[in-house]
């Protein structure tokens, strides 16, 4: 296993005492795979996961993209702490708390993209239903109750539940479930420049492209049935951390307002200053109708997403019905919008989106430096703290490995043996074929640490090339 140089690490990661139990019993808990045991973390400190086999293991995709700022963050446990004393739990039917609406505030300060208000809960899924209903509702309101279709993207995933299912293309998560789909969704060419982008196509002619199917399928289904246009700003887990080409999304949104269309942009991986911004369409020449957050927003210490939405939204249902028809029980739970709000200051206190934006830029150059020139790596490609290695078979022409070899799952398992956690991804290119990893690692990671995930990176992919090559 890889030892993990400390160098400039703000704080030296404590191991598991000698009292902690050395292995655990597998009992009633269903996990994701009956095949597969997951690793059994004892403890966690920084970006160092603690195991209870007494490995140690650097964290360099976050879980999923979630622990923005490490783990024990001490002023986030007492935080904690002290919603717990305050108070754990309210119905929000009756009752709201200072952490919600200091949250949402907080969140919202300046009004980022024309952003007016929040509702906040528990996952990014139920983040997105909320987003379709809202959207539904806002339609609805001003009598065009004919809109009943999204148009989403192909290589697209927006979460689990079986309305966000729809609008994702995650073929292996939806082969189960065949049938239950909301009927009213289609998808359009993710903007995917590494496949999609013809060989002589300019970047703007592949904007273009993308924007003119975009109206075209508006106009196929009929501009006066479509509710919403949904994207993830930049594109997760499924495809790899794909950036859309210059002008895209304000293209899309000069389709959709032509036709009174509403734009959602999915945040819930990308956000929450995961790209080095405090949104990733502050990147971008947008200003989104409706925005779901997750993940970065709590940092993993507690379970929140977010439904942001434009004034444009909310002064229709504020003069129409006056209330969102939509709620759950643990909607704006006190304890993780207490846990969420500290993490966000700790985020604007020690300045680390701005450190995420810089670090950013230095795995970007140890990535293409270090493994640029391997001959199993097609594409690299991210923003801020937020990275994929797309792998081939063959550069020249692009073709992706066997899906039955799992390539990008191997590097992983690879990696996680030499003590580093990255995230696989299959296919990558149209649900089927391809492999990727991703990186996303927490925004006041050390440059020593970044040096021993690009490091422990080459080393598996090589090991696999020459078991795959």
């Amino acid at each position: 296993m890889t030892s993990h140089p400390t160098g400039d690490e703000l704080s030296q990661p404590t191991p598991p005492t000698e009292e902690s139990p050395s292995s655990y019993i597998p009992g009633r808990l269903l996990h994701r795979s009956f095949t597969h045991h997951p690793a059994s973390v004892l403890s966690a400190k920084a970006s160092t996961l603690f195991l209870s086999d007494g490995r140690s293991i650097l964290d360099a995709c976050g879980g999923a993209a979630v622990a923005t700022i490490g783990h024990g963050h001490p002023s986030v446990l007492d935080a904690i702490s002290r919603q717990a004393q305050d108070v754990s739990y309210v119905h929000t039917q009756a009752f709201t708390t200072p952490a919600a609406e200091d949250l949402a505030n907080l969140l919202l300060e300046g009004q980022p993209g024309g952003l007016d208000m929040a509702f906040f809960v528990g996952s990014g899924s139920e983040a997105v239903e909320a987003a379709m209903k809202l959207a539904r509702q806002w339609h609805f309101e001003r009598g065009e109750t004919q809109r009943v279709h999204f148009v989403a993207r192909q290589q697209g995933y927006h979460g689990n539940t079986m309305a966000s299912m729809s609008l994702s293309s995650n073929v292996a998560r939806k082969i189960p479930y065949q049938g239950f789909s909301y009927p009213h969704v289609t998808h359009v060419s993710p903007p995917f420049a590494y496949r999609y982008q013809r060989d002589a196509e300019s970047e703007e002619d592949f904007t273009n492209r993308l924007v003119q199917e975009v109206e075209d399928e508006f106009l196929r289904i009929g501009t006066d049935k479509v509710i919403a246009f949904v994207g993830e700003t930049v594109i997760g887990a499924t495809a790899g951390c794909v950036t859309p080409p210059k002008g895209y999304w304000a293209g899309v949104q000069a389709v959709c307002q032509k036709y009174g269309i509403l734009l959602i942009l999915d945040e819930i991986m990308c956000g929450s200053g995961r790209c080095g911004a405090p949104f990733a369409f502050l990147q971008e020449d947008v200003q989104p109708d409706i925005v779901t957050v997750a993940k970065g927003l709590g940092g993993g210490y507690a379970p929140i997403a977010g439904v942001l939405m434009n004034r444009k939204v909310t002064d229709v249902i504020r003069n129409g019905s006056g209330a969102f028809v939509h709620g759950h029980t643990y909607q704006a739970h006190p304890l993780s919008c207490a846990t969420a709000l500290e993490v966000q200051k700790v985020i604007r206190r020690e300045n680390l989106i701005s450190q995420c934006a810089q670090m950013g830029k230095l795995l970007e150059e140890l990535l293409r430096r270090e493994i640029g020139g391997l001959k199993s790596v097609g594409d690299i490609r991210g923003r801020g703290l937020f990275w994929a290695v797309e792998f081939v078979q063959d550069k020249n022409t692009k073709a992706p490995f066997d899906p039955k070899i799992g390539f990008g799952v191997k590097v992983q398992q690879d990696a996680f043996e030499r003590g580093v956690a990255i995230y696989p991804g299959a296919g990558t290119i149209d649900g089927r074929r391809g492999d990727h990893v991703l990186l996303a690692p927490p925004f006041n990671i050390t440059r020593g640490e970044l040096e021993t995930v690009v490091e422990v990176l080459r080393e598996s992919i090589m090991s696999q090339e020459a078991l795959h090559g």
